[in-house]
């Protein structure tokens, strides 16, 4: 019997290719109705299956191994519609049914499907993968397959229905090493590291955080920690008691990650559910869009986009529009779990109090940001949870109060709310050691290990790049060239002066639809000569999300967005134009902005902290690899003398950083 009903193969049929080939199409379709989400398979999905299953009728008669139908990628929120694991190679298969054409978009998803078994299936990482594209309706098969990247993976060989036995004979004479079992292959662990937006859309249509996350033993399983929040939250429901959890991490981590899962597990909880809260207006505003536009093509034409915005609103809010409805109202908030992404960039009191003054009209405001929130929720007058989401070394802008000013609220103002952190909380980029001895006095805090993710998911190629990052801004030199080392074997990394060749470079480097983006210090100003203007303000719905041949996309790489645009989001392949705001200086940095027409010295210590983690922000934006574009300068022009520039390009190659 085929092996449809083996829970630990994620495909709807998979089956030797013998038993395949003797299986009659009804039956197979039989197999693959059964395990379809919607019971009432329409007619036109029917006829895509039998056809497909025609087609590799014919291309398989004689080859030994494995076929796979409907093979799931939880990651992408989609599934190939056949694998086939014959000899020493993986094709995953794309038909597109009545298709004269093969489109770039068909190319494309085909190249995606590959790259996510190369990069996150543990059975493909180390074996060649050659995806096919399949139009049934072309005349026209490509003759040869294209060269074999580095990873083993091959672009996608465009085949007519014909076509198909020829090129997976070809991909077999072609791929060395030993056959592949296909069973085993089959049940290999899949270990994704999804973007932001992928995660999002894919938790919001129910999927676990454990399907699209990677759960190996080198990275701390998510799921600990959204457990672990999970059980504070229902002993605090069940105590009646008020809890503040600080959820740590290295940059990349996946915090974010843990909040949307909370709030997406919760979200039919009533007044127990949780909602999603954040001060990054860019991050709302993409995360917002990408799930209107997912929940619009999964419901269908009949989905109004206004109706399903309005449905989507209430899971993820802005902060600030929470904060504001705690100041017009003196009831409670409907919720009584409340996630805060990026806690740490909570207002302190003097831009809190600033902001009321000016822009509501209330005079002498006595809270802080952090404060007034946990007032906010403290009004229920049973239990509540706050989770904070922190980042170190995160704060980027004047008057973000870091995560201080939370453990500080709690000892002054609010002694029944008892805090849960990680010993981590206590690193120096949290800055939090004189309030957490405080709290700690107070007994008013418990330590749980599960609270902390210490492995950076976002640069899946390398777990070592914030580390990297890290000890190059702490102009730890030697750290740093050690880290570069290691983290270049798998994490490209190139310095240029060319804006043109970095540009060239990420083109080269992204595969399918892998994301690429330019981004810059929004104190960068003198790179306007190299039409990086930053005082245009780039749409970040438009920038993240659109095509890549709209020229507001990210990927057309001309708009580059700034610390503020994409923190918390990121691109497969970033380039970072570094001007001359910050200047390396013999062991230092040198700190400036420009104002007017020259550039001048920043003194104040907080403003260098927060132009630093800006430069923290932007280096560590790329989940695949990064070019760093630092310009040449022009001896003529005053603002951009070459020796703003030559000093941190030749300390960046004297880490070990190739130079084009």
């Amino acid at each position: 019997m085929p092996a449809a009903a083996d829970g630990r193969v994620p495909a709807f049929y998979s089956a030797g290719i013998d038993d395949f080939l003797g299986t009659s199409d009804p039956t197979v379709v039989g197999y693959l109705s059964s395990r379809h989400v919607h019971a009432d398979i329409d007619t036109r999905q029917v006829a895509a299956w039998t056809e497909q299953l025609q087609i590799l009728r014919g291309a398989l008669v004689g080859l030994t191994g494995t076929v796979f139908l409907e093979f799931e990628v939880p990651r992408l929120g989609s599934r190939i519609d056949a694998v086939v694991v014959a000899g020493p190679a993986v094709f995953p298969i794309e038909f597109k049914c009545g298709e004269q054409q093969f489109t770039v978009a068909a190319h494309n998803q085909a190249w995606d499907y590959a790259l996510d078994l190369k990069n996150f299936h543990r059975a493909s990482h180390a074996v060649p993968v050659l995806p096919i594209l399949v139009a049934t309706g072309a005349t026209r098969s490509d003759e040869s397959w294209l060269p074999m990247h580095a990873d083993g993976s091959r672009p996608p060989r465009h085949c007519a229905p014909g076509g198909l036995a020829r090129a997976i004979a070809d991909g077999i004479a072609l791929s060395p090493g030993p056959d592949i079992s296909g069973v085993p292959w089959g049940r290999s662990a899949y270990q994704p590291t999804p973007t932001i937006v992928e995660a999002a859309r894919a938790l919001y249509s129910r999927h676990t955080v454990d399907a699209i996350t990677r759960n190996d033993a080198g990275a701390r399983n998510l799921s600990v920690t959204s457990t672990a929040v999970e059980e504070i939250i229902d002993r605090a429901k069940h105590e009646g008691r008020k809890a503040i959890v600080f959820v740590t991490g290295v940059p990349g981590a996946g915090k974010t990650l843990v909040g949307l899962d909370v709030a997406t597990r919760r979200r039919d909880h009533g007044a127990g559910r949780a909602v999603f809260l954040s001060g990054n207006g860019p991050l709302v505003a993409v995360l917002r869009e990408a799930l209107v536009r997912d929940e619009c093509r999964r419901v269908g034409t009949a989905a109004r986009k206004g109706a399903v915005r309005q449905k989507v609103k209430p899971f993820i809010q802005n902060v600030h529009h929470f904060r504001d409805e705690g100041v017009r109202t003196a009831a409670a908030p409907y919720d009584h779990v409340v996630i805060f992404d990026e806690a740490q960039r909570a207002w302190d009191h003097a831009k809190t109090a600033s902001f009321m003054k000016r822009r509501k009209g209330i005079p002498e405001f006595a809270y802080s940001e952090p404060a007034f929130l946990i007032s906010y929720l403290d009004r229920h007058p049973g239990w509540a949870v706050i989770v904070c989401l922190v980042g170190g070394g995160q704060e980027i802008h004047d008057g973000e109060a870091g995560i201080s000013e939370w453990l500080t609220a709690i000892v002054e103002r609010f002694p029944n709310w008892q805090a849960y952190v990680s010993p981590h909380l206590t690193d120096s980029e949290y800055a939090a050691d004189g309030a957490l001895q405080s709290a700690r006095a107070g007994r008013r805090v418990l330590d749980d290990d599960r609270l902390h993710l210490a492995t950076s998911m976002r640069s899946f190629r390398s777990e070592r790049v914030s580390a990297f990052v890290k000890a190059l801004l702490d102009c730890d030199a030697a750290s740093a060239q050690t880290l570069a080392t290691e983290v270049s074997k798998t994490y490209p990394m190139v310095v240029t002066r060319s804006l043109a060749m970095a540009r060239s470079w990420l083109r080269a480097q992204a595969r399918g639809n892998e994301r690429v983006g330019l981004v810059a210090s929004s104190q960068a100003l003198r790179l306007k000569p190299h039409a990086i203007d930053l005082r245009v303000s780039v749409d970040p719905v438009h920038w993240f999300l659109a095509d890549r041949d709209d020229t507001r996309s990210s990927d057309y790489l001309e708009d580059a967005a700034t610390e503020f645009q994409i923190q918390g989001l990121e691109v497969d392949w970033a380039c970072v134009a570094w001007d001359a705001d910050l200047r390396f200086h013999r062991r230092g940095w040198r700190h400036h902005s420009f104002r007017g027409a020259r550039w001048e010295s920043i003194k104040k210590d907080a403003r260098k902290r927060y132009q630093l983690n800006a430069y923290r922000v932007l280096l560590t934006r790329a989940r695949q690899g990064m070019a760093i574009f630092i310009p040449p300068g022009d001896a003529s022009d005053p603002t951009r003398e070459p020796s703003f520039y030559d000093d941190t390009f030749n300390y960046l190659v004297s880490l070990g950083l190739p130079a084009m």
